[in-house]
């Protein structure tokens, strides 16, 4: 199962392109955050284990461990999920993403503005301010109305709250090594958002990772630029498949 999970100001919608193009090579499944778009609100405050443990309440509920697709914040709470729950996680890819806005006081800061900025001025134009910054300016128009469409029907309070709160309160550095999961980090070159600093970060802090740029792509190279970013993401799942079954079967024949 490839199991995604999606930015802080998106969806499950967000993943159209590899639902579209990977379901005939893998079972794919993209969640809703709780808080967001079709889920309910949670019923109590959220951190980033919270999320991470939501997360982890779905893989179980498919009945086996997953390859994990974060985008942004959704690979922030993929790498938090690897460390808490590593039996569940068969491998990551973590795409225009940070060890999260706490590294840096002033960005945590302006996360932090983020909920009473949507309570102030609502969903649509909430979106409208920050869709359009999510792709390269050389994105189609198209492309730039579905991001906005996508974060309109998505946002809501209090989840982008919670959503917001932890990201602002993450440091990963320090954990990073504690992720086993193999690991593809993958980054738009083009992403102002985090960017390719963040991202190398992210792959500089891991045991086993590959580390790629998806040319003419911005923060959501995903979307952005679908056959690039489809095709690395099934490579990296031949591989680390690959991977896994070879280990599997060489601990069986130990056990024997």
């Amino acid at each position: 199962m490839l199991f995604c999970l999606h930015g802080i100001g998106s969806s499950s919608a967000a993943f159209a392109p590899q639902l579209d193009a990977l379901s005939a090579h893998a079972r794919v499944v993209a969640w809703d955050a709780p808080g967001y778009a079709k889920s309910p609100d949670p019923e109590g405050e959220l951190d980033l284990d919270g999320f991470a443990d939501a997360a982890a309440d779905v893989i179980r509920a498919y009945g086996e461990p997953a390859h994990v697709l974060g985008v942004s914040w959704g690979g922030v709470i993929a790498l938090r999920l690897a460390v808490r729950h590593p039996e569940l996680v068969a491998s990551l890819i973590v795409a225009d993403s940070s060890a999260g806005s706490g590294t840096d006081p002033e960005k945590a800061a302006g996360m932090r503005a983020r909920a009473a900025e949507l309570a102030e001025v609502g969903p649509r134009a909430f979106a409208a301010l920050r869709g359009p910054r999510l792709v390269s300016p050389d994105a189609p128009a198209a492309l730039v109305d579905r991001v906005v469409d996508t974060m309109a029907g998505a946002v809501r309070l209090p989840g982008y709250g919670y959503a917001a709160e932890s990201m602002a309160g993450a440091d990963l550095r320090p954990e990073l090594s504690a992720v086993t999961a193999p690991t593809l980090v993958v980054c738009g070159d083009r992403d102002t958002v985090t960017g390719i600093e963040a991202s190398q970060v992210i792959a500089g802090g891991l045991h086993k990772c590959a580390y790629v740029i998806v040319k003419d792509a911005g923060h959501l190279a995903n979307q952005e630029q679908p056959e690039r970013f489809n095709a690395w993401v099934l490579s990296h799942l031949h591989i680390a498949t690959n991977q896994r079954t070879r280990t599997t079967g060489n601990t069986h024949q130990r056990k024997g």
